[in-house]
């Protein structure tokens, strides 16, 4: 183990968890977060996320990691990584309270000689114009003299168990050559995949902010592309298997764009661009077509009910799954609370079964049921809406009506069915 170096990560969610069990196989590493149920939860050795396994986590605590809410624990780190979620508000704004508070935390506790190394996602500017000031501020320490800084943007693919955060190549960067150069020594001890050390820290923000911004665009195109080919009435599916024979397409799908990267990144992209006095049409009109795919596929479902003359008023649907992407609990940002939401205009009576999701969490970011279990009833329409392996072999029309709608979001049935994106 490597003495020198003492590392916190402060913000144990799908980022900080993962990377901070890694980093405690190299180093003396303690995970600092202010929610005292997940650190309890943690401490017992169960990661709610399932980013690490009950195996890992234990065989970790074994070798002196820990998790902790006393701020007096993280005192003598000299290594801080700040891994706290970047959201935005109700009105698609960047919302850098999190970043704030961790900022805030990480000047309570750093010394002399210290380097402090961001992982949220940002726009280009917002760790050493927004960030650095509130450490320099609680610490009356100076930037770039008492303390240092670095970028290293996270690269989580939440519910992926092949590229775990070891297996993805990793951006570096620092407030100065010198510590640029430590910082990306620090993460490739234990990244396996290698790194890339980026010139400076605006240029690591900026290389993560477009990485979701351009899948976003992509997938806003074939999203388009979905609605001119239904209502050509042309499968879509078997238009991008076609146009996919071509060794340079690239092979995107439509369906809905959630989750804590690729639905917000451009948000914060977007500001940075309008700050400096540039609208960013493509970007922007990239966001309104994802966002609207929810409600599109709502108004299909009800328009197909209509066509088989299907009463919509109090009529009964089951939407299939609820996270924002398939096999993992992660609830944020999900993008099926939209087609609930759109279905509810209509006064119909909607099921949301996923067993994924954790139905408190679900009522407590979205005041909504999910159930774990399905139900007896039949159904006047079943929207795939997540493809969890689970609902790949799940018998739709036995949860259906006689005369009913199914729509495929996700393209994972192999029966027919009335409408797919």
């Amino acid at each position: 183990m490597n003495t020198e170096v003492k590392i916190c990560v402060i913000g144990l969610g799908y980022v900080g968890l993962p990377l901070a069990r890694l980093f405690s196989t190299k180093y003396k590493t303690i995970g600092f977060d202010m929610n005292a149920k997940r650190v309890e939860a943690l401490m017992s050795g169960h990661d709610a996320t399932l980013e690490v396994s009950d195996e890992l986590l234990q065989s970790a605590f074994a070798n002196g990691f820990k998790c902790t809410t006393n701020i007096k624990e993280i005192w003598d780190c000299n290594f801080y990584v700040v891994a706290v979620p970047t959201p935005v508000d109700e009105n698609n704004n960047p919302d850098l309270t999190p970043l704030y508070g961790a900022s805030t935390t990480v000047g309570k506790v750093i010394s002399k000689g210290d380097i402090v190394v961001y992982e949220s996602t940002v726009y280009p500017g917002v760790t050493e114009d927004e960030c650095i000031p509130v450490v320099e501020k609680v610490s009356g320490l100076k930037f770039n003299v008492d303390f240092f800084a670095g970028y290293s943007p996270e690269r989580i693919n939440p519910g992926d168990k092949l590229h775990t955060v070891e297996k993805i190549k990793k951006i570096t960067s620092g407030s100065t050559a010198e510590i640029g150069l430590k910082v990306n020594e620090v993460y490739s001890s234990v990244i396996t995949a290698g790194t890339h050390l980026a010139p400076t820290i605006k240029v690591a923000e900026a290389a993560k902010v477009i990485e979701n911004s351009q899948r976003d665009i992509n997938i806003a195109f074939v999203n388009e592309l979905s609605k001119i080919f239904n209502r050509m009435k042309i499968d879509t599916q078997a238009v991008l298997e076609a146009a996919g024979t071509k060794w340079n397409f690239l092979p995107f799908r439509p369906g809905l764009v959630g989750g804590h990267c690729i639905g917000v990144d451009p948000y914060y992209l977007a500001q940075c661009a309008q700050r400096y006095g540039y609208n960013p049409e493509i970007i922007l009109a990239g966001r309104r077509m994802n966002d609207g795919m929810g409600e599109y596929v709502a108004n299909q479902v009800v328009k197909l009910m209509l066509k088989k003359g299907i009463q919509v008023l109090n009529s009964n649907v089951l939407i299939l799954g609820f996270t924002f992407k398939e096999n993992c609990p992660d609830v944020r940002n999900t993008k099926v609370i939209d087609i609930y939401k759109a279905l509810k205009e209509y006064n119909i009576n909607i099921t949301v079964y996923d067993l994924w999701a954790n139905p408190q969490i679900a009522h407590r970011e979205y005041g909504i049921e999910v159930t774990n279990e399905l139900s007896s009833d039949k159904f006047d329409a079943a929207i795939m809406a997540v493809a969890h392996d689970e609902f790949k072999s799940i018998n739709v029309s036995a949860l259906i009506k006689e005369k009913s709608v199914i729509y495929d979001v996700k393209w994972i049935l192999d029966t027919q069915c009335d409408g797919k994106l």
